[in-house]
């Protein structure tokens, strides 16, 4: 049984790495992006590669996150907890924080070494004009390693969580789960309980109730978490 979210994330891509892991919808912009589950741990890689190679973090290190709920936090995310790094939740010093560009304000409040900025444009594109302090990161990202080998060891107590709550959520092995990330916006919810399941995820942002049914049906969706 995996121990660490990194054999969480390979164990959950291992049947089918082709198949769709994470599909993300923003009603209110239109977009949809489809990720298999080789392609969200190339970013995963490349993500782990660039706090190794360019910030030269890694296990005992700590990563501050002021991002929503999105398929590219999903890639920060495990591409931190890869790298063997801890997450934090409160502002306070770490030596590396990502955050999105709608929430630089926050900033301020955390001591870190690197800063990366997100964007989160729908086709992943550079920043055009990237504030001071800030690194572009798809930018920086696109630039390291494909492949990645894993620290092995922490986060046992996260995975544990991501059971309980897979189960707390009826969250079952090759569920097609559907997530208003407005109402779940811990990723222990809306990322690692489907991942630790052996599920797949349809994270819908700004959610318009009323295409619920058609996309659960367009989707094959087997649970609503709503």
């Amino acid at each position: 049984m995996a121990d660490n979210i990194a054999r969480v994330f390979a164990d959950a891509i291992a049947p089918d790495p082709t198949r769709p892991l994470l599909t993300w919808y923003d009603d209110a912009t239109g977009e949809r992006t489809e990720l298999s589950g080789a392609t969200l741990a190339n970013w995963v890689a490349k993500t782990a590669n660039l706090l190794v190679d360019e910030v030269a973090v890694g296990p005992g290190d700590t990563a501050g996150v002021l991002l929503p709920p999105h398929w590219q936090t999903a890639a920060v995310l495990l591409g931190c907890w890869s790298a063997g790094l801890r997450v934090a939740d409160t502002p306070g010093d770490v030596e590396v924080l990502f955050a999105a560009v709608t929430r630089l304000a926050e900033a301020d409040a955390w001591s870190a070494g690197e800063r990366y900025v997100l964007a989160l444009d729908p086709f992943a594109l550079p920043m055009r004009q990237v504030p001071p302090g800030f690194a572009d990161y798809v930018s920086e990202v696109r630039a390291h390693g494909d492949h990645f080998t894993p620290y092995a060891a922490g986060g046992e107590e996260l995975v544990e969580h991501a059971r309980r709550r897979a189960g707390e959520l009826g969250i079952a092995r090759d569920d097609r789960v559907l997530v208003d990330t407005g109402a779940h916006p811990d990723p222990v919810d809306w990322l690692l309980a489907p991942l630790a399941a052996g599920a797949s995820s349809v994270l819908c942002a700004n959610l318009d109730r009323s295409r619920v049914e058609s996309r659960a049906a367009t989707e094959k969706v087997t649970q609503t978490l709503t």
